[in-house]
Parts: C-alpha cells; structure tokens; sequence
C-alpha cells in the first residue's frame, strides 16, 4: 500500500478507510501482508498533512462512538505522547545523550540476526520506511530484552528509518518497552503472541525457540521525569510584515490560527540531514504539496529555503534566506520537541525573531497529558461525548476542515 504524501492522498485514503474502520478493533493487531487492517495515515498525521481530529471525527459520521473506540484511541496516543513529553523535555535531551553504538546492532539493523521474523522487519523498515506497530512493539522488545541492547539505539534505529518518526512517540514508547516509562513494566517478545497475529506469510521458524520464555531486561531504578515546562509559550502574531514559516511538523497551516493572517510570502524549510533516502523523497513531496497549497489558500509568493552550509538543515536554511532577503520577522508554529524544536534558540540568536503560536487543540489536550494515557483518555472521551472537543469557536479554536 502507498504511504500518503500529500493532503489529498491522505483524505482519499482516510475516506476508503472509513468503510473497514469498523472491524479495527477486531483486526488491527494482526500483522498481514500489505497492512491492510490499518490506515496507513501515520505519516500524514505526524506531518500534519491531515490533524488528528480530522482523522477522529471521520469515522464517527459513519460508526458509533464505541464501535471505532480504539481506532480514536490510537489517533489519540500521538497527541498524549507529544504533550507529556512537552511538559518533560528533558526525557529528550536525556535519550539523545543515551545514543551509543554497540557491537551487536548492526547486524539485527542489517536484518542479520539470528531470529527471522525480526530480520524481516528490519529489512521492511529500512526498504519501505514503515512498520506495523504490533511488529514495531515485537522488534523493540527483542532489541532490548533478547538481543540485549541500548533502547535508545533501537530508538534512533527508527528514527533514522521511519517516515511517521514522531520524536514523542518513539521516545517514549521505546522506553515503555524498555521498562523506563512505567517503572516496572516491560514488553517482551513472546513465540506465541507472534505466532498468533503474525500471518502465516510472513512468518519463519528460524530462531522462534529464542522467544519462548524471553526474560526482562530490568533497568535499574528509573525515576518519575519531572514537570520542567509547565505551560507552552506563545507569541503575539504582527499584523504585517512578516513571513510565514511553513516546517515539516505541521504541514497544514491553513487550519490552524495562522489561517486568517496575511503574511507578505511564504518560506518552506526541510530538516534533511540525517534522513534517509527513502524519508528525504516523502518529505520532499509531502514539502512540496504544502507549498502549493498554502501559495493558493494565501495569495502570496512562496520560496524553498535550502541550505548551503555543511551539515545543512532548517537552521542553515532559514537563517541563510533570511539573510538574504532581508528578513527579521517569521511567524510560523511552534514544533514539538524533537530535532526542530532544539534548534529554536540558534535560529533566534543568528538575528531571526521567531513568532511561534501553538494550535488550540494541541494547547487544550496537553492539560490533559499529566500521567497515564487512560487517565488523558477519560478526559478527552468525556470532552468528546458533550460535543466540546474537537474545538468550536466559542472554545478557541477553528473547527475542523473536512
């Protein structure tokens, strides 16, 4: 199946998704050959090509609230990681300096190792740039509980791979499996589990009798993150001249509260260094498709920022077009935390005054993110059953753009 990347192909793909929405539940942890039990939106999502509460709202025109639960609840865990780890970017920082190689990576990232299934998604990952999230959990825990090695260099594994990379959502789900997130509680890879759910198809023998009775790679005593960032800054938007800012984190901006501005152009920035080939080529459509939209929707010239300087990234190529069009005034939104969000403070002292607003939706569901995911859900599934979420006006925020 295609990975959509660009707007329209995501909303087709979420409309042809609607009709089997229905049967998620029942089918959604069954790994099968062209993953056709799951939507496939998880790029899109994350770029902002299409929200969350879009992709939410869409199957609930069709299916009772409780019959597609699940499906709501998995759109849902990217918007509970993103703001736990909003208000903790520490945990970030701390993975980051956790990254070190280790002998016996490279042959399991290869798909070298000596258990088959994981090899084949090892390869899957690295020639597709995807990978279901039952067979993503199932690899995790073998990287850290079997094959015994650093999460945080299964972590970057993904992240260096996956077009959906999310820098919450894979940070801290690797540290679930790894017993980091919730002290005292792991996953591990277990012969039946993916004997069960993993099809016939797809799966081979060769070292299975390794997973028979995996035994938890304990870490040692891992504290509760604290709270470092207890509210998100927000700047006052100028009235006029100024740029809009358009970043691979949001691709979309025509829904959010920059929709009713009039900037004088429009500059789109890409963070490629590092990326693979296969995530450069879908960023760059997926670029691309958020440039033409946002020069039709606001009337104005829009530029690609490139950048020159070695080592390349938004960094270089946002200050390097500033500087050479004269430009002190960006608006735009402001990243997650994660690479783009970390180099917030040198694009601001190379002379760059960043504007950055936080979409209303992503401000009100992190008040929520304070402990566990079911504890956010209650929350969220109460404000979603009295027709309070996803935001009206009267609330904040603009709606939704179906």
């Amino acid at each position: 199946m295609k990975i959509p990347a660009t707007r329209d192909e995501a909303l087709d793909r979420l409309q042809d998704f609607v009709g089997v929405s229905g049967r998620y539940s029942r089918d959604r942890n069954h790994v099968v050959p062209g993953h056709g039990n799951v939507s496939y939106l998880s790029a899109a999502i994350r770029h902002r090509l299409v929200t969350e509460w879009e992709v939410a709202a869409a199957p609930l025109a069709r299916y009772a609230a409780s019959t597609v639960e699940k499906f709501t609840q998995e759109v849902y865990w990217r918007s509970y990681w993103k703001g736990w780890l909003s208000s903790r970017p520490q945990v970030w920082r701390e993975y980051l300096e956790g990254v070190a190689e280790h002998p016996g990576a490279e042959k399991i990232r290869k798909g070298e190792g000596p258990v088959a299934v994981m090899n084949g998604f090892a390869r899957e990952l690295t020639e597709s740039g995807y990978m279901h999230n039952h067979a993503r959990m199932w690899f995790a825990a073998y990287w850290v509980h079997v094959a015994r090695l650093p999460w945080q260099l299964g972590a970057q594994f993904f992240q260096d791979h996956l077009l959906d990379f999310d820098p919450a959502a894979n940070t801290l789900s690797w540290r679930w499996v790894a017993g980091w997130q919730t002290p005292g509680k792991t996953y591990l890879p277990r012969r039946g589990n993916i004997e069960k759910y993993l099809h016939p198809d797809l799966l081979e023998s060769g070292g299975l009798q390794g997973l028979e009775n995996p035994v938890a790679l304990i870490p040692e005593e891992v504290g509760k993150p604290a709270v470092t960032r207890v509210d998100l800054p927000e700047n006052d938007l100028p009235d006029e001249g100024f740029v809009l800012w358009i970043h691979e984190e949001d691709l979309h901006p025509e829904s959010s509260p920059l929709g009713g501005l009039k900037p004088s152009k429009i500059v789109v920035t890409s963070d490629v260094e590092g990326k693979s080939v296969l995530q450069k080529e879908w960023l760059g459509k997926a670029l691309d498709d958020a440039a033409e939209r946002a020069g039709k929707y606001f009337g104005v010239p829009v530029e690609r920022a490139r950048s020159r300087a070695k080592g390349g990234g938004p960094y270089d190529s946002l200050v390097n077009w500033a500087g050479e069009n004269g430009v002190t005034k960006v608006v735009g939104l402001r990243p997650e935390v994660g690479p783009l969000h970390d180099l917030i403070p040198s694009i601001e002292a190379a002379g760059v005054a960043l504007n950055l607003v936080v979409r209303p939706e992503d401000r009100y569901l992190r008040a929520f993110a304070t402990a566990g995911f079911f504890g956010f859900w209650k929350k969220l599934q109460g404000r979603m059953a009295k027709g309070e979420f996803p935001l009206d006006e009267k609330l904040g925020g603009r709606g939704m753009l179906l």
